[in-house]
């Protein structure tokens, strides 16, 4: 039987949960998996839906509007459900439409001075309670999913909600960062209406807190994360925020499935967003260049030193701790002393890291450019212009720009942690010389341990041959969805195949 079908011969059918999917609405990797995967899974036969919170964002963007219903949530509110279409989605998109929740400009997540909305425990309890209400099919739509498809904290607590209703479908949750767990506390919970039976060690009650996290952790049937490396990883005080101790305790229902790429999107030889397309046929050294020149002049370069042959090494992303950018900062002074290399940067985050990285810019105006944001258009021209690609992170759950990067051919250098130490292949003296190395790999956190590798990553690119080769065995790599979605149908056929607890 095709993995996509069930018993009765229809294709398998998915909610799939989350809290942000691009291009309606993104802060990170959920918003790129939450477009991408269900997608592929659609492609490879599954039926979906995807459920979504109707911010103000998302409204704006979706056409073909029906309203499927109005939801009680139980708690004496009540949820519209609208039914909507975007050409970027090959399925139906539901939409939990609950005005004073989501109808607010800004990022979902966060005010306008980056704390985090104060309702949000109401905001996406109530969002998690609506999903599982949909997965028991309560408007009598005629379809009812065989999996319930959660992801992150913000709907851990579907399966929850699951496990107090009678013939739920079966449930997967997939963690794509253990660090965030919206937690609150007694009083919102009480307030909240969520059953007393909740707050308990075998519940969702942690250390004197609800967490959405565990609540995911504890009820879901299957839990799987971004990559095997992180399932492994986040199963040890280092990397589990707390959580170790249960996750290892729930070993027996815990995977690691990489992340994809949307290789339509991220494309170098039909991106629009670069000023040079190409693939490994390429004369690649000189296509570097034009994208190079781009680059740094979006970047705000002098025409001479956007002109420049000089490599440049990029970095793009959150410009907090875990991206290792305190590391990239440290780097960087000596690194220009010692080599002609220039550095692009792209990201916003923490405002002390903003600062140092503007003092940087100011010392050092031909070497150092950054854009203090997010630009999706300039995160494509990195790839393609910068010549080596730096992603120091402290820990990543799977990461995405190393695979934009290995599609780019971009070499990337990255801390041996999480999906890093999966998906590149570190340019050992036997990876180059049987064609497999795809980047660089380094082990200690520190900033020699990365200048050490971006070093070595510069004397490589030195040997024209060596450099084709490593940016070839990156870009033929198979880094689109196809496979990993084909592992979540398998992940699916499991799940409905376990007995019920």
């Amino acid at each position: 039987m095709p993995a996509t079908m069930t018993r009765s011969a229809r294709p398998l059918r998915v909610l799939y949960a989350a809290s942000e999917a691009w291009p309606l609405i993104k802060t990170g990797g959920l918003g790129d998996v939450a477009h991408a995967l269900p997608n592929a899974l659609h492609t490879l036969g599954a039926d979906l839906r995807l459920v979504l919170p109707a911010y103000r964002e998302v409204l704006r963007q979706v056409e073909d509007l029906q309203i499927l219903g109005w939801l009680d949530l139980g708690d004496g509110s009540e949820a519209r459900i609208v039914q909507a279409w975007h050409p970027a989605f090959e399925m139906p998109l539901w939409l939990v439409d609950i005005g004073e929740l989501f109808d607010r400009e800004g990022n979902p997540y966060v005010d306008p001075d980056g704390h985090d909305w104060p309702d949000n425990p109401q905001r996406f309890t109530r969002f998690s309670r609506a999903v599982a209400l949909l997965g028991v099919d309560t408007l009598e739509t005629g379809w009812r999913p065989d999996i319930v498809h959660a992801n992150d904290w913000q709907t851990g607590p579907v399966a929850a909600f699951l496990h107090e209703m009678p013939q739920a479908p079966r449930s997967l949750y997939t963690i794509h960062n253990i660090a965030y767990d919206g937690q609150f506390d007694h009083a919102t919970f009480e307030a909240l209406h969520l059953p007393a039976r909740w707050w308990s060690i075998d519940g969702a009650e942690f250390h004197g807190r609800f967490s959405p996290m565990k609540a995911g952790l504890m009820f879901s049937d299957r839990i799987n994360t971004v990559s095997p490396t992180y399932a492994r990883e986040i199963q040890t005080p280092e990397h589990g925020y707390g959580y170790a101790g249960i996750l290892q305790h729930l070993r027996h229902k815990l995977s690691g499935i990489l992340n994809g790429i949307d290789t339509r999107v991220w494309d170098p030889a039909n991106d629009p967003h670069i000023a040079a397309n190409y693939d490994c046929d390429s004369d690649l050294e000189e296509v570097r260049h034009l994208n190079r020149k781009a680059l740094l002049e979006a970047l705000g370069a002098e025409p001479q030193a956007a002109a420049a042959r000089a490599p440049v090494i990029g970095f793009v992303g959150r410009l907090v701790h875990q991206k290792g950018i305190d590391l990239l900062i440290e780097a960087i002074p000596k690194l220009v002393r010692q080599t002609t290399v220039r550095f692009a940067i792209v990201g916003s985050g923490e405002r002390r890291y903003q600062a140092r990285l503007e003092q940087l810019r100011q010392r050092l105006p031909a070497r150092v450019f950054c854009y203090i944001g997010y630009s999706e258009p300039l995160a494509h021209q990195l790839e393609a212009g910068a010549d080596i690609f730096a992603m120091p992170s402290r820990y990543e759950p799977c990461g995405l720009n190393q695979l934009y990067s290995l599609r780019y051919g971009t070499p990337p250098v990255v801390r041996r942690t999480g999906g890093l130490a999966d998906t590149v292949e570190h340019a050992s003296p036997r990876a180059l010389a049987d064609g497999s190395a795809t980047g660089f790999v380094f082990d200690a956190p520190t900033a020699p341990a990365l200048a050490q590798a971006l070093r070595q990553a510069l004397r490589t690119r030195q040997d024209p041959v060596l450099w084709r080769q490593l940016q070839c065995a990156g870009m033929q790599r198979p880094l689109g969805w196809e496979q990993s979605a084909r592992r979540y149908l398998e992940l699916y056929r499991t799940i409905l195949q376990d007995k019920r607890p």
